[in-house]
């Protein structure tokens, strides 16, 4: 089922194109969001350290129309979420367990919201796409490499040649290579990768079919693509100058990986038999 996407998953998204002014109203939001429910635009520009008219400026990057409808999506949103624990969006060691806690809430919003925000229909054919494809290549680079390595061995496991790699000379050098009989995943968090982009559109070249596993559609990545899934992330709410989180991202992998599979007894042998090589190897 697909759902609208919220004003705090915009706020998520955009993050990383916010001026620092914008980004100071963005963290603000992000640790208040009852109380800016409640505030008029004065009392927000003077809590958040900002003025009336970058908060006006805000609202309209975020799709809101201006203040007031912006406070109503908050509000939605507060009210969506009133079922839920409620916890702070502060982690520290003199607390590990209150800490514990408020990163397991975070993460468990993460991945509903990713899964909230796959479109169902697009999932299908970018399932066929692999299904059918002659390679799958999988590219990344810096911290969502390793989402990129497992998710090519979970292709493997399965019967699917797949490949992936960590150097990006490497993985250029491949790209250039493939056909289009073949599929190439993109994974990038904020989908402005320079070198995952320029890999997309060598691949386009060749006519392979692209796919992209980012948290904003809107991004570069987003617009060269010919299919895309949307992650989410939580991870502002304790880093406010750092976004990453390869928990929704490695759970897409799992998603495709696990409807791949699903009642296909080939897939299963492929998998049995890797697994059994895979046993002589331990104690």
């Amino acid at each position: 089922m697909e759902k609208e996407q919220s004003i705090l998953d915009t706020i998520y998204i955009l993050y990383d194109s916010f001026f620092e002014q914008e980004k100071k109203i963005a963290n603000y939001i992000l640790h208040h969001t009852k109380e800016v429910v409640n505030m008029t635009i004065s009392e927000l520009a003077e809590a958040s350290g900002t003025s009336v008219a970058t908060i006006s400026r805000f609202c309209r990057k975020c799709n809101a129309d201006g203040f007031h409808h912006l406070k109503i999506s908050l509000a939605k949103d507060a009210a969506n979420s009133a079922t839920k624990v409620q916890v702070s969006n502060t982690i520290s060691r003199k607390d590990i367990g209150q800490s514990l806690q408020n990163i397991l809430a975070n993460k468990i919003e993460e991945l509903t919201q990713t899964f909230s925000l796959i479109n169902e229909r697009e999932l299908e054919k970018i399932l066929q796409a692999i299904e059918h494809a002659g390679v799958v290549q999988l590219v990344a680079v810096g911290n969502t490499i390793p989402v990129a390595i497992d998710g090519a061995f979970k292709l493997n496991e399965m019967g699917i040649s797949a490949v992936a790699g960590e150097i990006w000379e490497t993985q250029l050098g491949f790209t250039l290579s493939l056909k289009p009989t073949d599929v190439l995943i993109a994974i990038s968090n904020s989908g402005e990768s320079k070198r995952v982009v320029k890999m997309v559109r060598e691949a386009k070249k060749n006519k392979v079919t692209t796919v992209a596993i980012t948290n904003n559609l809107n991004s570069t990545l987003g617009r060269e693509v010919k299919y895309s899934i949307q992650t989410a992330t939580r991870e502002k709410l304790f880093m406010d100058e750092f976004c990453f989180s390869r928990v929704s991202a490695t759970t897409v992998m799992e998603i495709i990986y696990l409807l791949l599979a699903t009642g296909r007894e080939e897939r299963y042998a492929s998998m049995t038999r890797l697994e059994s090589l895979i046993a002589d190897e331990k104690f």
